[in-house]
């Protein structure tokens, strides 16, 4: 969850193989989606239309595939019906981790989250139980080859940022949640790659774990993804392997 781990993260998710391609498409279809329903198709309108549009384009959902999502969310013939869910607990040695869901079917769901916890050495807690442990915050995300640190910074804290950080390969831009959209395409504008725009839940702590926990970790972790339901995944584990 550290930026160098969130980095490599959005670089797995980036060169992921066309069926892992596959499902990120459909995770944000239906985020995309819910969101047109809420507050309308038109980005300039709908701020978090915007946001979501800047974390598809960061995932490389093409132009296209946004295009269709919200011609097809904003016209009649859309019946589908999706209730955001978010689940809290606690994975293998006590690893605090939140869930964010967008599901047809909470008892589904909640059964299904249940399980992966328990397989996984970890259980399902109660609404509260680790989200006093995580800050809610926007994270921007901007290549930062062949840029200069202090000129991308100036653009970042003009543009209304709240910190700025260098790492290896990137500059990370910490926001309020509700500017995610607009640090990005102000950073866009001025001739940035952005490869990560979204809001997010931060730790204030981290853990280490052992071995034989981490790879119970990374298998909870695998079936969080690998479920269609499940939209984003925060936790406090500092030492898993970068991919």
């Amino acid at each position: 969850m550290s930026g160098h781990s969130k980095w490599n993260n959005i670089k797995r998710k980036k060169g992921a193989n066309d069926a892992a391609r596959a499902k990120i498409f459909t995770k944000i279809g239906r985020e995309m989606s819910v969101i047109v329903k809420a507050g309308g198709p038109d980005p300039n309108v709908n701020s978090k239309l915007r946001d979501c549009i800047a974390k598809a384009k960061s995932l490389n959902v093409p132009n296209d595939n946004i295009e269709r999502i919200i011609k097809k969310a904003s016209g009649e013939g859309d019946t589908s019906t999706y209730e955001n869910c978010v689940y809290e607990g606690y994975g293998p040695s006590g690893i605090a981790v939140i869930v964010e869901c967008l599901t047809d079917n909470r008892n589904r769901t909640a059964g299904e989250m249940r399980h992966y916890f328990d397989k996984c050495g970890g259980n399902l807690g109660a609404q509260g139980s680790v989200m006093f442990m995580f800050t809610r915050r926007g994270l921007v995300v901007v290549e930062a080859e062949g840029k200069d640190e202090d000129e991308a910074m100036e653009v970042a804290l003009e543009a209304g940022a709240e910190d700025f950080n260098a790492e290896e390969e990137v500059f990370e831009i910490i926001t309020d949640p509700n500017s995610v959209g607009e640090i990005s395409e102000a950073m866009s504008a001025k001739g940035y790659n952005v490869v990560s725009a979204e809001a997010e839940y931060y730790p204030s702590t981290f853990s280490s774990i052992d071995d034989e926990a981490v790879a119970k970790m990374q298998k909870l972790l695998e079936m969080l993804e690998d479920n269609d339901d499940v939209q984003n995944v925060w936790h406090n584990c500092d030492n898993l392997p970068e991919e």
